[in-house]
């Protein structure tokens, strides 16, 4: 198969003074005010025709041409690509093993070449020839994202360079809830994108060890109806749509639906999961110079919570005896989870010239249900009998956020910019709610189920809560000529949050601002190899206070980095090499003197060195593999205990490789190969989890529109633990489990 790769051009030229105030005009208007209507402005350029033009690759700022790719770039074991509407944040047009082109560094297009910052990028391809069905055995691929696992919950949860990033998961560039109840549906994205360390400059409030930015799936130019079933171990069973209908000549305007419906069982006794979910989404044509693209979609999960099971008898000797992983240490009894999310929005970009673009995203989410789980607490003396504790929950969020930027492309004497500046806000809603109740102990080696819950009658934990967020940043990237590109930026931030404690009866309201930086530079000193250096920060506002009632700061990142970077000629070949020094300062940690309260006084420091290899080579083998290694840990704790020790649940070592193979003598067939390993992971723990490699494969079958695929992971039925939530538990990886796949094109 192959495919065909359509760009529209940018060549980028001064605006004429005259525009630019009707530019700005419309800009505040529309970040002030939401959508306007916006009227067809003739473009100065005679090659934009009303769609994207062909062109030989992708245009730098200033009117350099990177790289073109050959014709026969594309690997063979990669499927076909239809032409898509472009949308900034939603459809990005780089596909296969060695991506070469990113969004999410600079809310535009930049080669990955010659930006100053680490950033991966797993396709839509590779997510499929490794049969992926979650957020997290996506980035499994990615150097320098942990393996970490607190039980199947239900959740996306994701370390990124030894630090917590699980709510710093994006959607085309804007938040999500922080609730975080639900896990992403991997088959609605056509990529996700990992900028590591310090990012706040162009999306605000984020975790200090990085983000994640899923790109959606959009409509596209021509029809397509393409379907699958999957059914593998645990009884799962999945059927997936993905639907594309031109609605006009040009097919500018488009219906494109995805939707799929899940369900399965677990290795975990009683652990079952019900995913409902769809997305429409409608590109409208208003002219050859403005695009928008109306999307909503709507999902409804319910599972039993898999909490992990106790190390006492599994990771640990017990003198009674060996635990049953199998065993499930909750009890369906007391119920399980319901969510219910809700998404409307649009994005919309508008062309005044080829050098000025108006782009917003604007997105309403709405997730409500109830979430009850048991969990395990400390062993009794007679190690046979494991305390527990019994949680209800209830959730109700709103939040709509936007996101309004100019990008502007221009000359100015020998430097080339392209300059993004915007504005993006946010206001949301949270009114959640919890009981605290109790439930027997759990016996490790006669489970008995149907246990008594006893709850209050009253909420233990209801504080409902408004945010309201806003940001002006700008970042330019700037080329200099002779391979030398500098990237720099600067946001300052304002939050204020209203809370009130109905169960404390107290209210409060904490207003927080900062300014971030960054800076990098890159030099190009020999075709397709790049090397940088950068400096970037972030920051993330902190609720509580103090014994003094004073409200805590926000947590700040400051990361130093070094990278080298590599992009063949003909595009079948990417590398990087980076170098990080990542700060995490303005930690709470337990005050000394007055117990039960917190003060910032810790911090915490990740150094690392990570390489990353993508490859579609000429004899049918795509891979891509990566290596990291993470030294994080806590540089200062008022926990002497603690102090000099790596952060839990962080490996020191962890590579990864997956290969596909298309025979030359079998064009129909592909194989595929790969594994990780993990070393040891240390921490305050009491234990430490073993390292631990596993082995993946896949075997696949095309037809004219058909596609079979098998694939088997943790070949060798490896025995191990990929996680734990604190000393009482710990997450049993799952052994040898099976897929097969039945994909159908139209």
């Amino acid at each position: 198969m192959s495919f065909r790769l359509h760009r529209r051009s940018t060549l980028p030229r001064p605006c004429a003074p005259a525009q630019h105030p009707v530019a700005i005009a419309v800009f505040i208007a529309l970040s002030v005010h939401g959508p306007i209507a916006l009227a067809q402005t003739p473009s100065a350029s005679a090659s934009q025709s009303g769609g994207p033009v062909a062109t030989s690759g992708p245009v730098a700022p200033g009117g350099t041409a990177a790289p073109a790719a050959p014709a026969d770039a594309a690997s063979e074991a990669e499927p076909r690509r239809m032409d898509s509407v472009v949308i900034y944040g939603s459809v990005q047009r780089d596909t296969g093993f060695a991506p070469t082109q990113g969004i999410t560094a600079g809310k535009a297009e930049m080669r990955l070449l010659e930006t100053p910052r680490s950033m991966s990028v797993v396709t839509r391809e590779v997510m499929d020839s490794r049969q992926i069905t979650n957020l997290q055995q996506a980035l499994q691929t990615v150097p320098g994202v942990s393996p970490v696992n607190f039980g199947r919950r239900g959740f996306d949860d994701i370390n990124i360079r030894g630090f917590r990033s699980t709510e710093s998961i994006l959607i085309d560039g804007l938040v999500q809830s922080p609730g975080m109840w639900t896990r992403l549906t991997s088959y609605a994205y056509e990529r996700f994108e990992v900028l590591k360390g310090a990012s706040s400059i162009l999306y605000g409030q984020v975790q200090p060890g990085g983000l994640v930015n899923a790109v959606s799936k959009r409509p596209e130019t021509v029809r397509r109806l393409d379907g699958g079933v999957d059914i593998g171990s645990f009884n799962s069973r999945t059927l997936s749509a993905d639907i594309n209908e031109p609605l006009s000549a040009n097919g500018r305007t488009a219906l494109r639906i995805t939707a799929q419906t899940s369900d399965g069982d677990d290795a975990t006794d009683q652990v079952w999961r019900k995913d409902r979910w769809v997305s429409p989404s409608l590109s409208i044509d208003f002219g050859r110079d403005t695009e928008v693209v109306i999307f909503s979609s709507y999902s409804h999960s319910q599972w039993i919570r898999q909490q992990g099971t106790t190390p006492y008898g599994t990771l640990l000797p017990n003198p009674n005896g060996t635990v049953d992983r199998r065993m499930f240490t909750g009890d369906t009894a007391f119920g399980g989870y319901d969510v219910e999310q809700k998404t409307l929005g649009y994005s919309l970009e508008h062309r005044f010239d080829p050098a000025l673009t108006l782009r917003q995203g604007v997105r309403y989410e709405e997730e409500s249900g109830t979430g009850n789980f048991v969990a395990l607490q400390a062993l009794q003396a007679n190690r046979r009998l494991q305390n527990r504790s019994a949680t209800r929950q209830y959730l109700d969020y709103d939040i709509l956020a936007t996101d309004t930027s100019l990008l502007y492309r221009a000359d100015t004497g020998p430097v080339a910019h392209q300059l993004v500046v915007g504005l993006d806000a946010r206001r949301g809603h949270s009114r959640q709610g919890s009981r605290a109740c109790t439930i027997a102990p759990l016996d490790l080696f006669n489970p008995q189920y149907g246990m008594p819950a006893t709850c209050p009658a009253n909420l233990t934990a209801f504080a409902p809560s408004t945010l309201t967020v806003a940001g002006l940043y700008l970042q330019d990237q700037m080329k200099f000529g002779a391979g030398w590109t500098a990237l720099v930026g600067l946001r300052r931030d304002h939050s204020r949050e209203r809370l009130e404690d109905r169960v404390r009866n107290t209210q409060s309201l904490k207003t927080d601002a900062a300014t971030v930086g960054s800076a990098g530079l890159v030099k190009e000193f020999l075709p397709g190899w790049s090397t940088y250096v950068s400096w970037s920060e972030s920051f993330l506002p902190v609720s509580g206070q103090d014994f003094d009632g004073k409200g805590f700061v926000p947590e700040t990142g400051k990361q130093y980095e070094w990278g080298l970077k590599h992009e063949s000629a003909d595009g079948r070949l990417t590398g990087s090499l980076a170098v990080f020094d990542l700060k995490r300062r303005n930690v709470t940690t337990s005050d000394p003197v007055n117990t039960g309260f917190s003060v910032q006084t810790g911090e915490q420091q990740s150094r690392g060195v990570e390489l990353e290899v993508g490859a579609r080579l000429k004899d049918g083998l795509s891979l891509t593999a990566g290596y990291a290694y993470t030294d994080a840990r806590v540089t200062r704790d008022n926990n002497a205990a603690i102090l000099g020790k790596p952060i839990n649940l962080q490996p020191l070592h962890a590579a990864t490789l997956w290969a596909l193979y298309k025979p030359t003598g079998l064009p129909n067939w592909t194989l595929g190969l790969g594994g990780r390993a993990v070393s040891r992971q240390r921490g305050s723990l009491p234990f430490a989890l073993p390292g631990y490699a596993v082995v993946d494969a896949s075997v696949g079958y095309a037809g004219p529109a058909w596609r079979v695929n098998a694939g088997l992971k943790n070949l060798l039925d490896k025995d191990y633990f990929d996680g734990a939530i604190n000393a009482n538990v710990v997450s049993p990886a799952l052994g040898r489990t099976w897929t097969l796949s039945l994909q159908l094109s139209y």
